[in-house]
């Protein structure tokens, strides 16, 4: 007779054990860019405490809706997402989440262009990222802080300013998590700023479902040709297009395909 691990008897699709350590790093960031504070979260290694490992860093929009069980629209069960990942050797990453900013949410996630949404504060958020945030982030904890190891993403508005905060750093992120971007807002903005990564060597992880709308999907195809037309330095540049067909624009969907971006982001599966 075949025997089922304690936590699976138990309805458990994950072990507790390898579940990685929540630590708020603080419930009110300062973000002088923007004069505001924000709780800012990492998700570490379930060994990281028993380890000298570094790790490379997923810095992830939206923390409210990652991993917290009483959300309103539910999460991405991030943590529990990690644990069984780790059981197949790919959870050695710390996620850093960045709650939104509630009413002025929108506002930090438009880029500071002329955008179908006005000129937004998306410049000083993507400032606050880089030159704030990562630096502290470096300070703190055991990272891999170079760019190879070092990624952002976000999904709807935040995978809007994952891009543009792409275009703006890219000599700081090697790797993009873009999940159902909200490209209509600007579609021109493969045209603003730098090409992706330049002659540096990037990966670009995007997911789009098939029920998120009629223009989703040619929205995604269409980013990733204008950038395929950047000219040379896309040679170095890795695409990844996930398209669910039956994917809607909600937490499940997006959680469903974090360890498949993770993996193919940072694990190179």
């Amino acid at each position: 007779m075949d025997h089922a691990p304690r936590w699976k008897s138990k309805g458990l699709s994950y072990e507790p054990g390898l579940l990685p350590s929540i630590q708020v790093i603080s419930e009110r960031f300062e973000i002088p860019q923007l004069i505001k504070t924000r709780r800012i979260a990492a998700l570490l290694p379930h060994d990281y405490h028993s380890s000298e490992k570094r790790y490379p860093v997923l810095y992830l929009q939206d923390g409210q809706k990652l991993f917290d069980d009483y959300a309103p629209f539910g999460n991405w069960a991030v943590d529990k997402k990690l644990a069984v990942m780790a059981e197949q050797g790919l959870a050695d990453i710390i996620i850093i989440s960045i709650d939104h900013a509630a009413d002025e949410r929108i506002a930090e996630f438009t880029p500071s262009h002329q955008t179908k949404l006005g000129i937004g504060d998306g410049k000083k958020y993507a400032r606050f990222l880089a030159d704030t945030l990562k630096p502290y982030v470096d300070q703190h904890f055991r990272t891999l802080p170079d760019r190879i190891h070092t990624g952002i993403g976000g999904s709807s508005m935040g995978g809007l300013i994952t891009i543009y905060a792409g275009l703006m750093y890219p000599e700081v992120y090697g790797r993009l998590m873009v999940f159902s971007p909200s490209l209509w807002v600007d579609p021109n903005i493969p045209h603003h700023g730098p090409s992706f990564g330049g002659p540096l060597a990037s990966k670009i992880y995007i997911y789009a479902g098939g029920k998120e709308g009629m223009s989703m999907i040619p929205n995604v195809n269409g980013y990733r040709e204008a950038l395929e037309r950047g000219g040379k330095d896309t040679q170095n540049l890795e695409f990844k297009i996930s398209i669910d067909p039956e994917g809607e624009h909600n937490e499940e969907h997006w959680g469903r395909e974090f360890p498949k971006a993770v993996e193919w982001l940072f694990f190179g599966r």
